[in-house]
Protein backbone atom coordinates (compact mmCIF):
# COMPACT_ATOMS: atom_id res chain seq x y z
CA UNK A 1 0.00 0.00 0.00
CA UNK A 2 1.26 3.47 -0.85
CA UNK A 3 -0.04 4.78 2.48
CA UNK A 4 2.53 2.54 4.18
CA UNK A 5 5.43 4.16 2.34
CA UNK A 6 7.66 5.65 5.07
CA UNK A 7 8.73 8.45 2.71
CA UNK A 8 5.18 9.52 1.95
CA UNK A 9 4.13 12.78 3.58
CA UNK A 10 0.86 14.24 4.69
CA UNK A 11 -0.64 17.40 3.20
CA UNK A 12 0.29 19.61 6.16
CA UNK A 13 3.95 18.60 5.73
CA UNK A 14 4.07 19.82 2.11
CA UNK A 15 1.56 22.67 2.32
CA UNK A 16 3.07 25.55 0.27
CA UNK A 17 1.71 28.40 2.44
CA UNK A 18 3.19 29.86 5.63
CA UNK A 19 1.00 28.16 8.23
CA UNK A 20 2.40 26.34 11.24
CA UNK A 21 0.98 22.90 12.03
CA UNK A 22 1.08 21.03 15.31
CA UNK A 23 -0.24 17.73 16.67
CA UNK A 24 0.11 16.01 13.31
CA UNK A 25 -1.78 18.70 11.39
CA UNK A 26 -4.73 18.83 13.79
CA UNK A 27 -3.88 22.37 14.90
CA UNK A 28 -3.45 25.06 12.24
CA UNK A 29 -1.78 28.34 13.24
CA UNK A 30 -0.72 31.38 11.27
CA UNK A 31 2.93 32.24 10.63
CA UNK A 32 2.91 34.79 13.47
CA UNK A 33 1.54 32.40 16.09
CA UNK A 34 4.30 33.46 18.48
CA UNK A 35 2.29 36.64 19.15
CA UNK A 36 -0.05 34.42 21.17
CA UNK A 37 2.52 34.51 23.97
CA UNK A 38 2.19 38.29 24.25
CA UNK A 39 -1.61 38.12 24.12
CA UNK A 40 -1.64 35.41 26.78
CA UNK A 41 0.56 37.48 29.08
CA UNK A 42 -1.52 40.63 28.57
CA UNK A 43 -4.70 38.76 29.57
CA UNK A 44 -3.39 36.19 32.01
CA UNK A 45 -1.00 38.42 33.96
CA UNK A 46 -3.58 40.95 35.22
CA UNK A 47 -6.27 38.28 35.64
CA UNK A 48 -4.07 36.01 37.78
CA UNK A 49 -2.83 38.96 39.82
CA UNK A 50 -6.42 40.03 40.46
CA UNK A 51 -7.45 36.50 41.49
CA UNK A 52 -4.53 36.26 43.93
CA UNK A 53 -5.43 39.61 45.46
CA UNK A 54 -9.09 38.65 45.78
CA UNK A 55 -8.14 35.32 47.38
CA UNK A 56 -6.03 37.22 49.92
CA UNK A 57 -8.90 39.55 50.83
CA UNK A 58 -11.34 36.65 51.08
CA UNK A 59 -8.95 34.68 53.28
CA UNK A 60 -8.84 37.62 55.69
CA UNK A 61 -12.63 37.41 55.91
CA UNK A 62 -13.28 40.92 54.72
CA UNK A 63 -17.08 41.36 54.94
CA UNK A 64 -17.43 42.90 51.48
CA UNK A 65 -15.81 40.04 49.52
CA UNK A 66 -17.19 36.61 48.74
CA UNK A 67 -15.85 33.56 46.92
CA UNK A 68 -18.27 34.33 44.07
CA UNK A 69 -16.13 37.36 43.22
CA UNK A 70 -13.15 35.11 42.70
CA UNK A 71 -15.16 32.48 40.82
CA UNK A 72 -16.45 35.11 38.37
CA UNK A 73 -12.93 36.27 37.54
CA UNK A 74 -11.69 32.70 37.07
CA UNK A 75 -14.64 31.82 34.83
CA UNK A 76 -14.17 34.86 32.57
CA UNK A 77 -10.43 34.21 32.32
CA UNK A 78 -11.00 30.56 31.42
CA UNK A 79 -13.56 31.48 28.76
CA UNK A 80 -11.27 34.13 27.25
CA UNK A 81 -8.38 31.66 26.93
CA UNK A 82 -10.66 28.94 25.56
CA UNK A 83 -12.01 31.16 22.79
CA UNK A 84 -8.51 32.48 22.09
CA UNK A 85 -7.27 28.93 21.54
CA UNK A 86 -10.27 28.01 19.36
CA UNK A 87 -9.71 31.14 17.25
CA UNK A 88 -6.00 30.74 16.69
CA UNK A 89 -5.64 26.96 16.34
CA UNK A 90 -8.27 26.01 13.77
CA UNK A 91 -8.42 26.21 10.00
CA UNK A 92 -10.12 29.58 9.34
CA UNK A 93 -11.44 28.43 5.98
CA UNK A 94 -8.37 27.86 3.82
CA UNK A 95 -9.22 27.24 0.17
CA UNK A 96 -7.21 24.46 -1.53
CA UNK A 97 -4.99 25.75 -4.31
CA UNK A 98 -4.40 24.32 -7.76
CA UNK A 99 -1.08 23.51 -9.38
CA UNK A 100 -2.54 24.65 -12.69
CA UNK A 101 -5.75 26.17 -13.95
CA UNK A 102 -8.55 23.57 -14.02
CA UNK A 103 -9.96 22.85 -17.46
CA UNK A 104 -13.41 23.87 -16.21
CA UNK A 105 -12.16 27.43 -15.77
CA UNK A 106 -10.69 27.78 -19.28
CA UNK A 107 -13.15 29.55 -21.60
CA UNK A 108 -13.82 27.90 -24.94
CA UNK A 109 -14.20 31.25 -26.67
CA UNK A 110 -11.41 33.81 -26.29
CA UNK A 111 -12.32 37.44 -26.89
CA UNK A 112 -10.34 40.62 -26.96
CA UNK A 113 -11.59 41.45 -23.46
CA UNK A 114 -9.59 38.62 -21.90
CA UNK A 115 -6.11 39.22 -20.54
CA UNK A 116 -3.11 37.27 -19.39
CA UNK A 117 -3.70 36.60 -15.71
CA UNK A 118 -0.46 34.76 -15.00
CA UNK A 119 2.66 33.68 -16.82
CA UNK A 120 2.05 30.23 -15.32
CA UNK A 121 -0.79 29.68 -17.74
CA UNK A 122 1.33 29.30 -20.84
CA UNK A 123 -0.81 29.95 -23.88
CA UNK A 124 -4.11 29.99 -21.98
CA UNK A 125 -5.95 33.28 -21.59
CA UNK A 126 -8.38 33.88 -18.76
CA UNK A 127 -10.41 36.95 -17.81
CA UNK A 128 -9.16 38.61 -14.67
CA UNK A 129 -12.67 38.67 -13.17
CA UNK A 130 -15.85 36.65 -13.40
CA UNK A 131 -19.42 37.64 -12.53
CA UNK A 132 -21.48 35.51 -10.15
CA UNK A 133 -24.98 36.10 -8.77
CA UNK A 134 -25.41 36.44 -4.99
CA UNK A 135 -28.96 36.97 -3.69
CA UNK A 136 -29.92 38.65 -6.94
CA UNK A 137 -26.86 40.92 -7.03
CA UNK A 138 -23.97 40.64 -9.48
CA UNK A 139 -20.68 40.26 -7.65
CA UNK A 140 -17.28 40.12 -9.31
CA UNK A 141 -14.77 37.48 -8.20
CA UNK A 142 -11.11 37.67 -9.08
CA UNK A 143 -8.69 35.08 -10.32
CA UNK A 144 -5.89 34.40 -7.83
CA UNK A 145 -2.52 33.97 -9.54
CA UNK A 146 -1.02 32.27 -6.47
CA UNK A 147 -3.78 29.71 -5.87
CA UNK A 148 -4.73 29.38 -9.56
CA UNK A 149 -8.47 29.68 -9.01
CA UNK A 150 -11.36 32.13 -9.02
CA UNK A 151 -12.04 33.09 -5.43
CA UNK A 152 -15.59 32.52 -4.14
CA UNK A 153 -17.53 35.63 -3.10
CA UNK A 154 -16.18 37.20 0.12
CA UNK A 155 -12.95 35.21 -0.14
CA UNK A 156 -9.58 36.97 -0.08
CA UNK A 157 -5.93 36.06 -0.45
CA UNK A 158 -4.07 36.79 2.79
CA UNK A 159 -0.54 37.92 2.02
CA UNK A 160 0.63 37.03 5.54
CA UNK A 161 -0.52 33.39 5.46
CA UNK A 162 -0.33 33.13 1.65
CA UNK A 163 -3.74 31.44 1.45
CA UNK A 164 -7.07 32.23 -0.11
CA UNK A 165 -9.55 32.17 2.77
CA UNK A 166 -13.34 31.84 2.79
CA UNK A 167 -15.31 34.86 4.03
CA UNK A 168 -12.11 36.61 5.01
CA UNK A 169 -12.51 39.27 7.71
CA UNK A 170 -8.91 40.23 8.54
CA UNK A 171 -5.61 38.81 9.72
CA UNK A 172 -5.31 39.44 13.45
CA UNK A 173 -1.73 39.79 14.75
CA UNK A 174 -2.95 39.38 18.35
CA UNK A 175 -4.13 35.82 17.74
CA UNK A 176 -1.66 35.08 14.93
CA UNK A 177 -4.33 33.80 12.57
CA UNK A 178 -6.71 34.83 9.80
CA UNK A 179 -10.18 35.63 11.07
CA UNK A 180 -12.61 34.15 8.59
CA UNK A 181 -15.54 31.81 8.06
CA UNK A 182 -14.65 28.98 10.45
CA UNK A 183 -13.25 30.90 13.43
CA UNK A 184 -15.05 34.26 13.35
CA UNK A 185 -17.72 33.23 15.93
CA UNK A 186 -14.97 32.22 18.37
CA UNK A 187 -13.12 35.47 17.72
CA UNK A 188 -16.21 37.53 18.60
CA UNK A 189 -16.70 35.47 21.77
CA UNK A 190 -13.03 36.01 22.65
CA UNK A 191 -13.39 39.77 22.27
CA UNK A 192 -16.60 39.78 24.31
CA UNK A 193 -15.09 37.75 27.16
CA UNK A 194 -11.96 39.92 27.19
CA UNK A 195 -14.10 43.07 27.39
CA UNK A 196 -16.19 41.67 30.23
CA UNK A 197 -13.02 40.58 32.04
CA UNK A 198 -11.54 44.10 31.78
CA UNK A 199 -14.74 45.67 33.12
CA UNK A 200 -14.97 43.06 35.88
CA UNK A 201 -11.41 43.55 37.09
CA UNK A 202 -11.65 47.35 36.82
CA UNK A 203 -14.88 47.58 38.84
CA UNK A 204 -13.88 45.18 41.60
CA UNK A 205 -10.37 46.63 41.84
CA UNK A 206 -11.64 50.13 42.51
CA UNK A 207 -14.53 49.02 44.69
CA UNK A 208 -12.22 46.86 46.80
CA UNK A 209 -9.77 49.71 47.26
CA UNK A 210 -12.50 52.12 48.33
CA UNK A 211 -14.11 49.64 50.67
CA UNK A 212 -10.86 48.46 52.26
CA UNK A 213 -8.92 51.72 52.44
CA UNK A 214 -11.76 54.23 52.63
CA UNK A 215 -10.53 57.56 51.34
CA UNK A 216 -10.07 57.80 47.58
CA UNK A 217 -6.89 59.91 47.74
CA UNK A 218 -5.13 57.23 49.81
CA UNK A 219 -6.08 54.33 47.56
CA UNK A 220 -3.00 54.16 45.33
CA UNK A 221 -0.63 54.64 48.26
CA UNK A 222 -2.22 51.84 50.29
CA UNK A 223 -2.84 49.27 47.52
CA UNK A 224 -0.61 49.85 44.51
CA UNK A 225 -1.40 46.46 42.95
CA UNK A 226 -5.13 47.05 42.63
CA UNK A 227 -4.49 50.62 41.54
CA UNK A 228 -2.29 49.50 38.66
CA UNK A 229 -4.80 46.77 37.73
CA UNK A 230 -7.64 49.27 37.65
CA UNK A 231 -5.68 51.69 35.49
CA UNK A 232 -4.52 48.91 33.13
CA UNK A 233 -8.06 47.60 32.62
CA UNK A 234 -9.44 51.11 32.16
CA UNK A 235 -7.04 51.70 29.28
CA UNK A 236 -7.47 48.20 27.81
CA UNK A 237 -11.24 48.24 27.79
CA UNK A 238 -11.30 51.14 25.33
CA UNK A 239 -9.29 49.09 22.83
CA UNK A 240 -10.89 45.66 23.35
CA UNK A 241 -14.36 47.09 23.96
CA UNK A 242 -14.12 49.26 20.87
CA UNK A 243 -13.27 46.21 18.75
CA UNK A 244 -16.17 44.30 20.29
CA UNK A 245 -18.66 47.06 19.49
CA UNK A 246 -17.27 47.38 15.95
CA UNK A 247 -17.62 43.66 15.24
CA UNK A 248 -21.16 43.56 16.62
CA UNK A 249 -21.93 46.37 14.19
CA UNK A 250 -20.42 44.27 11.38
CA UNK A 251 -22.57 41.31 12.44
CA UNK A 252 -25.73 43.43 12.44
CA UNK A 253 -25.00 44.60 8.90
CA UNK A 254 -23.49 41.27 7.71
CA UNK A 255 -20.17 42.76 6.66
CA UNK A 256 -16.59 41.73 7.12
CA UNK A 257 -13.87 44.14 8.19
CA UNK A 258 -12.40 43.85 4.71
CA UNK A 259 -15.72 44.72 3.05
CA UNK A 260 -16.42 47.57 5.46
CA UNK A 261 -13.18 49.36 4.63
CA UNK A 262 -13.24 48.50 0.93
CA UNK A 263 -16.84 48.70 -0.22
CA UNK A 264 -18.60 50.86 2.42
CA UNK A 265 -21.77 48.77 2.40
CA UNK A 266 -23.25 51.11 5.00
CA UNK A 267 -23.62 53.64 2.17
CA UNK A 268 -24.91 51.31 -0.54
CA UNK A 269 -26.78 48.04 -1.00
CA UNK A 270 -25.21 45.03 0.71
CA UNK A 271 -25.91 41.77 -1.17
CA UNK A 272 -25.31 39.70 1.99
CA UNK A 273 -27.56 41.50 4.49
CA UNK A 274 -30.45 39.39 5.79
CA UNK A 275 -31.71 41.42 8.73
CA UNK A 276 -30.23 41.72 12.22
CA UNK A 277 -31.79 38.57 13.69
CA UNK A 278 -30.95 36.42 10.66
CA UNK A 279 -27.41 37.81 10.60
CA UNK A 280 -26.85 36.80 14.24
CA UNK A 281 -28.50 33.44 13.68
CA UNK A 282 -26.30 32.77 10.67
CA UNK A 283 -23.15 33.52 12.66
CA UNK A 284 -23.78 31.99 16.08
CA UNK A 285 -26.37 29.26 15.50
CA UNK A 286 -25.60 27.93 12.03
CA UNK A 287 -23.34 24.92 11.76
CA UNK A 288 -19.72 25.77 11.05
CA UNK A 289 -18.86 24.19 7.68
CA UNK A 290 -16.16 21.52 7.58
CA UNK A 291 -12.70 22.48 6.31
CA UNK A 292 -12.11 22.25 2.58
CA UNK A 293 -8.74 20.59 3.18
CA UNK A 294 -7.98 17.68 5.49
CA UNK A 295 -4.35 18.45 6.28
CA UNK A 296 -3.89 14.96 7.75
CA UNK A 297 -4.62 13.28 4.43
CA UNK A 298 -1.74 11.79 2.51
CA UNK A 299 -0.22 14.17 -0.02
CA UNK A 300 -0.47 13.08 -3.68
CA UNK A 301 2.52 11.26 -5.12
CA UNK A 302 4.84 13.61 -7.03
CA UNK A 303 4.73 11.51 -10.14
CA UNK A 304 0.94 11.79 -10.26
CA UNK A 305 1.27 15.57 -10.68
CA UNK A 306 -2.21 16.20 -9.35
CA UNK A 307 -3.49 19.26 -7.61
CA UNK A 308 -3.58 19.57 -3.84
CA UNK A 309 -7.23 20.52 -4.09
CA UNK A 310 -9.66 22.64 -6.00
CA UNK A 311 -12.96 24.34 -5.34
CA UNK A 312 -13.44 25.27 -8.99
CA UNK A 313 -16.05 22.58 -9.46
CA UNK A 314 -17.67 23.45 -6.15
CA UNK A 315 -17.94 27.09 -7.19
CA UNK A 316 -19.51 26.08 -10.46
CA UNK A 317 -22.08 23.88 -8.72
CA UNK A 318 -22.85 26.58 -6.17
CA UNK A 319 -23.78 29.27 -8.67
CA UNK A 320 -24.66 27.23 -11.73
CA UNK A 321 -23.98 28.03 -15.38
CA UNK A 322 -26.97 30.36 -15.56
CA UNK A 323 -25.72 32.58 -12.76
CA UNK A 324 -22.11 32.83 -13.87
CA UNK A 325 -20.73 34.83 -16.77
CA UNK A 326 -17.29 35.93 -17.79
CA UNK A 327 -16.23 39.54 -17.56
CA UNK A 328 -13.11 41.63 -17.39
CA UNK A 329 -14.71 44.89 -16.32
CA UNK A 330 -14.44 46.67 -12.97
CA UNK A 331 -17.15 47.18 -10.38
CA UNK A 332 -17.70 48.40 -6.84
CA UNK A 333 -18.57 44.82 -5.91
CA UNK A 334 -15.26 43.53 -7.22
CA UNK A 335 -13.38 41.27 -4.80
CA UNK A 336 -10.15 42.80 -3.55
CA UNK A 337 -6.73 41.25 -3.83
CA UNK A 338 -3.44 41.86 -2.10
Amino acid sequence: MSSQNPERKRIYQVWPAKNKFYCGGRLVFGPDASSLLLTTCMIGGPAITFCIRMAYLISHRHPFFHSLTLIGAILLTFMAFTFLFLTSSRDPGIIPRNKEVPEAEIPHVITQSTEWVSNKLGNVKLPRTKDVMVNGFTVKVKFCDTCQLYRPPRAFHCSICNNCVQRFDHHCPWVGQCIALRNYPFFVCFLSCSTLLCIYVFVFSWVSMLKVHGEFYAVLADDLILGVLGLYCFVSVWFVGGLTVFHFYLICTNQTTCENFRYHYDKKENPYRKGILENFKELFFARIPPPLTNFRDWAPEEEDDVEVGSIASELGRAFGPKDTKMSSGKSDSEAIER
